[in-house]
């Protein structure tokens, strides 16, 4: 079993910043690309950005330039930094990792429940 946890979601004026953590619990025997998705209320899930283990990072272009993600492979941990945020970027944020586990061979993918960020003012 495997679970990711996020924390850090809220409310934030446009302009501010918020700092999203996800981590990884389980039987994990490697953590490959990890990823922060986000879904607006009517919109399909997108990719906001990924890490691969290697530290090899990608964004999409709507956060490019304002968003950093980042991980701890000591601690199973990504994370996202959110600045200058704006009111389109009111979503919830899922984090998402491919994860061999204990069980298995390969790599699958896990997906957090999702926190809630709000900017508005």
């Amino acid at each position: 079993q495997v679970q990711l946890v996020e924390s850090g979601g809220g409310l934030v004026q446009p302009g501010g910043s918020l700092r999203l953590s996800c981590a990884a619990s389980g039987s994990i025997v490697s953590i490959y690309d990890m990823g922060w998705y986000r879904q607006a209320p009517g919109n399909q899930r997108q990719l906001a950005a990924s890490i691969t283990n290697g530290g090899i990072t990608n964004y999409a272009d709507s956060v490019r330039g304002r968003f950093t993600i980042s991980r701890d492979n000591a601690k199973n941990t990504v994370y996202l930094q959110m600045n200058s945020l704006k009111p389109e970027d009111t979503a919830v944020y899922y984090c998402s990792a491919q994860i061999r586990t204990t069980e298995r061979r390969y790599g699958m993918d896990y997906w957090g429940k999702g926190t809630l960020v709000t900017v508005s003012s």
